[in-house]
């Protein structure tokens, strides 16, 4: 295994209700072995879309499915990719990413830690709406920090950089009247960042724990937070703002933080919130998407 990743813990044995192994020695949700997932893993929400982006490899070794939970593994060249399904929200990627890290860094025989750690590189490509004027449908955008509004990192333990906590201390000042709001921030991996997600648009994206109030629509029910699109766009910090809201991406950051992987998101633009407008054609952005990220990995 390449890299390595995170603090060693006590080499003591993980319990049968903490860590769930099936009988057949797979995970328990996402239902694979060990060696079924590939180093570099591309996550993508909607199941339809796994075989969207391994119609692109090379050579398929693999497909397996439970629930939501779609897996593709194979080659581009001799480069080997898992492509994974997580469903939507910060809930999933808690149980995705959980056990992608057991599957590379627990010895399911003794339900030990392993000694050498595994760093995963872990590239999401997923869909969302943007909240400035200036970015049009259409657009390829990097997440250059996921900010979560969402209660998942409230039970797990979370260092922030000294430029993370700049940041987070002007979030706080911004989004600090809103009550039972607690949000947290993490940044992307830079390297990823630089080389995927070069030259694209680059910003802050949201992470909601929903799709209709959370995000500032309005349906039929009444929002507890008025003007939260208003809210959002007008945030700044130095030169850093608020770009798009969608439903993974800080959980994504966080979790590979704390866990020792890498992370980018790279999400396809499909709707403009301040212009009130929805793509005609979200098919052919999502398909960029996958096309320049596959590219690049």
């Amino acid at each position: 295994m390449s890299g390595i990743c995170g603090q060693k813990q006590s080499n003591m044995k993980i319990s049968e209700s903490d860590l769930i192994i099936n009988p057949d020695g797979s995970i328990y949700h996402l239902n694979l072995l060990p060696e079924d997932i590939a180093e570099t893993v591309i996550t993508v929400g909607d199941p339809d879309r796994v075989g969207e982006v391994s119609k692109y490899f090379d050579q398929v070794e693999l497909k397996k499915g439970k629930r939501e939970f779609i897996t593709h593994t194979g080659f581009v060249g001799k480069k080997r990719l898992t492509v994974l399904s997580t469903g939507i929200g910060t809930d999933n990627i808690d149980i995705v990413f959980n056990e992608l890290d057991a599957l590379v860094n627990i010895d399911f025989e003794t339900r030990e830690i392993k000694k050498e750690l595994t760093s995963l590189t872990i590239v999401r490509i997923g869909t969302s709406g943007a909240v400035q004027p200036d970015i049009p449908m259409g657009t390829l955008l990097a997440s250059s920090h996921g900010l979560g509004m969402d209660a998942l990192m409230s039970y797990y333990q979370q260092q922030l950089s000294g430029d993370e906590q700049l940041l987070m201390n002007d979030i706080k000042a911004h989004f600090g009247h809103l009550e039972n709001i607690n949000p947290y921030l993490t940044a992307a991996d830079d390297t990823l960042l630089n080389t995927i997600g070069k030259d694209m648009h680059q910003g802050i994206t949201i992470t909601a724990p929903g799709f209709y109030a959370p995000q500032g629509r309005l349906v039929r029910a009444k929002n507890a937070v008025p003007d939260f699109i208003s809210l959002i766009n007008s945030f700044r910090s130095n030169r850093r703002r608020i770009t798009n809201l969608e439903m993974e991406t800080a959980g994504i950051y966080a979790l590979a933080k704390v866990l020792g992987h890498k992370a980018l998101s790279v999400n396809a633009i499909l709707a403009s919130r301040v212009n009130f407008e929805f793509s005609s054609n979200p098919n052919k952005m999502v398909e960029q998407a996958i096309k320049t990220v596959l590219e690049r990995i």
